[in-house]
């Protein structure tokens, strides 16, 4: 039987993103976690940490979202998931806002569920748009 421990982990994702502070990211992270951003690949902790510091360093206030989640695979050890993601900041103190479109996989290791793959895209018109 699956548990859902694997819902709770992307919560605790996206409310540790919220904290800006990649220490509480880190925990939630898988130690081969790779990255797929829109204009950056990344890989272990400390590239995607780079990352998201140089973005928490750019966007002040940054506030993270996950909507519209899918959970389209589904195993003992595995679990993958498509949202639409938003953020909101101030880019040289205007707000901005933004969304797109996010693909996580989390893996189990011992007992707990970590993110080992993010995917992230821009926004897609739908095909009746």
């Amino acid at each position: 039987m699956v548990s859902y421990g694997y819902r709770k982990a992307l919560r605790t994702y996206i409310e540790a993103t919220n904290t800006h502070k990649f220490s509480n990211v880190e925990k939630v992270l898988h130690p081969e976690a790779v990255y797929f951003f829109t204009d950056a690949t990344c890989r272990g902790y400390e590239e995607i940490g780079a990352y998201f510091n140089q973005t928490w360093n750019l966007i002040k206030e940054e506030v993270y979202s996950a909507s519209e989640v899918e959970w389209i695979a589904i195993s003992e050890e595995m679990a993958t998931c498509t949202y639409t993601y938003t953020y909101e900041g101030y880019l040289e103190e205007e707000f901005i806002s933004g969304k797109g479109r996010a693909t996580n996989v989390f893996s189990v290791i011992g007992s707990e569920w970590k993110l080992i793959h993010e995917h992230l895209s821009g926004s897609v018109k739908s095909r009746d748009e």
